[in-house]
């Protein structure tokens, strides 16, 4: 039989009440994923349980790989059934894993399997599953809709038409709205390769000629109010390292020219650079009513021999150790003091930061706003059973938990919304702990409305969507 059942890691009486009468049947926001609005648009339909599963999955390909599986099975030439029955072979082992929990959640929420996966009955369920998942029940549209998703934020680039979008809003998803969000990576990170190439990106899409800081900034400008007309109410920012906060915009605008025409920046004119247009883009922002996403602490692409194998994105990223609370505080502060913070989301994916960013959102919050800066959902590899409730114990201790606009899936699966009820578990579990210890009062009415809104209506209000 499956590990999964009603009461799943409620440990407690009140955590079992606070799930079934509150978590578990609310609708889903989920404001941060990486689904392709193009597989939206096209109701996808998969071929097999491989291709939904596997198919872009890199946190089942780094676990595959530190089982010691061949790339063949992995993003190469293996038929479907045998990666199927390396994935099995690695989950049977992945006790404590969250990808042991997400997988059985998604077997039994969408296939309604109530058997755990191992290498002796791959075959079986791999058959049971391809037989289901060809019906017109899981293409991506229908997979939405039974999940109850009220609202998804993909991640998109500035110079995108969002011609998938738009053919989304004119064939809409039952009780789903599906927003992009702007994601201006390419713009801002000065010093990567492709910098020239995407100006003239820039250019096209924006119908203004970008050939200085100041019609770059405007081109900028432009695409948000594109972006703005076609439902984005959301930006997406990944620091790996944040920039030392140089507020100097002849030194940024010199930056630009140097770029433009070859030469090799020095880390000041960089950190300028990054300074200036990141207030400059905050401040766009504030003015159209935006949250403000900050990702930081990813170290990318370390090994460079599977980069050049296999490319980005494909498991070989991790936390960084950078310096983040001072380079952090000095950012806001100076796009509070030169333009105005926008509501503003920090996460890190190095959980030696919790403390210093939960604190620094006390820093930055305005009357009538609740929880104007927030400290962001456990994220990447943190979003674990301990990492979540590390998270939460840490907001809690330095914040308002019952401010916490909740969780999002960072996901590129269609099968993924499943994390949302394991989050949804995961706080009703810790919340149970604390009333049944006699930390917080048995009040069904206080527990209530501080379940629905970590879990639902606190997003709904804070993006508002």
């Amino acid at each position: 039989m499956s590990i999964i059942h009603d009461d799943f890691m409620l440990r407690t009486e009140t955590a079992k009440r606070l799930y079934h009468d509150y978590a578990e049947n609310l609708p889903i926001i989920d404001y941060h994923c990486h689904l392709s609005p193009a597989e939206i648009a096209s109701d996808k339909r998969f071929a097999s349980i491989t291709e939904a599963w596997l198919g872009g999955d890199h946190y089942k390909w780094r676990l595959m790989r530190i089982n010691g599986v061949s790339e063949d099975y992995i993003t190469g030439q293996a038929d479907d059934f045998e990666k199927f029955m390396a994935y099995a072979k690695t989950l049977e082992t992945a006790i404590g894993n969250p990808l042991y929990h997400w997988t059985h959640l998604e077997m039994k929420r969408f296939f309604g399997i109530n058997e755990y996966l191992t290498a002796d009955n791959a075959r079986k369920l791999y058959d049971q599953m391809n037989e289901m998942i060809v019906s017109p029940e899981f293409s991506a549209k229908r997979l939405i809709e039974r999940s109850r998703v009220e609202t998804i934020c993909t991640t998109d680039d500035p110079v995108d038409s969002l011609e998938y979008h738009k053919a989304v809003a004119a064939e809409p998803i039952k009780n789903c709205t599906v927003r992009p969000t702007f994601r201006p990576d390419r713009a801002v990170i000065i010093e990567r390769d492709g910098f020239d190439e995407y100006m003239r990106l820039l250019s096209a899409a924006s119908g203004i000629t970008v050939d200085s800081f100041d019609s770059m900034k405007k081109a900028l400008s432009n695409r948000i109010e594109f972006f703005h007309d076609n439902g984005c109410r959301l930006s997406d920012h990944d620091f790996g390292k944040l920039p030392e906060v140089i507020c100097d915009e002849a030194l940024a605008s010199n930056a630009w020219e140097k770029r433009a025409n070859g030469g090799v920046l020095t880390d000041r004119e960089i950190d300028a650079y990054k300074t200036c247009i990141m207030l400059y883009l905050a401040g766009e922002f504030s003015k159209h009513g935006w949250t403000m996403q900050l990702h930081m602490g990813a170290m990318r692409n370390n090994s460079s021999r599977m980069f050049a194998s296999v490319g980005k994105d494909t498991g070989f990223d991790t936390m960084s150790d950078y310096e983040t609370a001072y380079r952090l505080g000095r950012l806001l502060d100076a796009i509070d003091s030169y333009a105005e913070l926008p509501r503003t989301v920090l996460y890190s994916l190095n959980p030696k930061d919790n403390y210093a960013l939960a604190a620094l959102c006390g820093c930055f919050t305005a009357p009538g706003v609740r929880g104007k800066t927030q400290f962001g959902s456990a994220w990447w590899f943190v979003d674990h059973r301990d990492g979540m409730e590390k998270q939460l114990r840490d907001t809690a201790s330095l914040n308002l938990l019952s401010c916490f606009i909740g969780m999002l899936t960072d996901s590129r699966s269609f099968l993924s919304f499943p994390r949302h009820e394991y989050f949804r578990r995961i706080l009703c579990n810790l919340l149970g702990e604390w009333v049944e210890n006699g930390e917080y009062p048995k009040d069904q009415a206080l527990l209530s409305r501080i379940v629905e809104g970590i879990c639902y209506k606190n997003a709904k209000d804070y993006f508002a969507f």
